[in-house]
């Protein structure tokens, strides 16, 4: 069973301790097989904000045990990071493990030196002060959440659930991914590359506007769609569509199209024996050449690859692991 840990330091706070711990910390049943073995890392008498006691089972020194180690935001981005915390994740990633942090944990990643050379995100609002503490770190601010392998970082908050899911979909495909979202009762999947912060208000009608739209689209994925199409739809002139997309969504009408494709490709290529030709087709892609390429690029590997890895989910665990064997 895949082992995760997650990292508990005095002040950290509550909401983003809790998205791990609800994600990857409770038995999925109908789900998966199998599921996480999650384990809460923390030094004895840690309190989170609130005044919540963390009653943890691990020490920090379980965190190099793991194969996965999730570190939650940071009690402060001014104070120096909490020396056993960077150790113990610099020697988790040392051993091997997959290194995941939200919001500010970022700032505990660069003081171990893991994000040297590395594009990373955090919260929009200490990003500044991340990028002069740590210069080696490619800081970018404006993503949801980065995955750069062996080392992933999300933007502030909410983007800690995307980022989550983001790896429950690696682990376990986009189908069991898709399914814990919607017990979550949040958004199967927001691309990484989709802004965290939008600068301009969105005025509710372009954002009510919009839902019926995207929800009409997915149903026609294997259709041509294009935005002069998603425009008469909506009864506005393309330039008005595309203003009124990067209101709400901080993306383009033609890479939110491009992602769900992807997903539902990914879906298909899970659960059905369909060749790839039929999935490019049905998923809107066009030629088995086109799907290749987009979903090479969006996904790390190839649709071929991707179905061996996760067809009838016959193992649950990561897709570097399956790859591998």
């Amino acid at each position: 069973m895949h082992t995760l840990a997650v990292a508990v330091t005095e002040g950290v706070p509550i909401f983003e301790l809790a998205i791990p711990c609800e994600v990857f910390g409770y038995e999925r049943p109908g789900l998966a097989p199998s599921w996480y073995d999650f384990r809460l890392c923390a030094a004895p008498g840690t309190r989170t904000t609130a005044g919540f006691a963390a009653q943890a089972e691990y020490g920090l020194d379980t965190l190099a045990e793991a194969d996965t180690v999730v570190v939650p935001a940071c009690a402060s981005v001014i104070d120096q990071q909490p020396p056993d915390l960077v150790d113990a994740v610099r020697a988790a990633h040392r051993n091997g493990a997959r290194i995941v942090s939200l919001c500010t944990g970022a700032f505990v990643l660069a003081a171990a030196g893991l994000l040297d050379g590395r594009p990373a995100t955090t919260h929009w609002m200490h990003a500044g002060e991340l990028a002069a503490r740590h210069p080696k770190v490619m800081v970018d601010a404006s993503v949801l959440y980065i995955d750069d392998g062996d080392v992933l970082t999300s933007a502030g908050t909410a983007a800690g659930l995307d980022l989550c899911l983001h790896v429950v979909r690696n682990d376990h495909g986009a189908a069991v991914a898709s399914a814990l979202a919607k017990r979550l009762v949040m958004p199967a999947h927001r691309p990484g590359g989709q802004a965290q912060y939008i600068d301009a208000a969105v005025p509710l009608a372009d954002a009510d506007e919009l839902g019926p739209l995207l929800d009409w689209a997915r149903e026609r994925l294997h259709e041509p769609l294009t935005v002069a199409a998603l425009a008469r739809r909506a009864n506005v002139t393309t330039r008005t569509l595309i203003r009124r997309f990067h209101a709400a969504t901080g993306t383009t009408p033609m890479a939110w199209l491009r992602g769900i494709r992807i997903d539902h490709a990914r879906e298909l290529l899970e659960t059905t024996s369909l060749p790839v030709d039929q999935i490019a087709e049905r998923s809107g892609l066009g030629s088995p050449a086109n799907l290749r390429h987009h979903f090479t690029r969006a996904v790390g590997v190839p649709p071929t690859a991707y179905r061996r890895a996760f067809f009838q989910q016959s193992r649950p665990t990561s897709l570097a692991w399956r790859l591998a064997t």
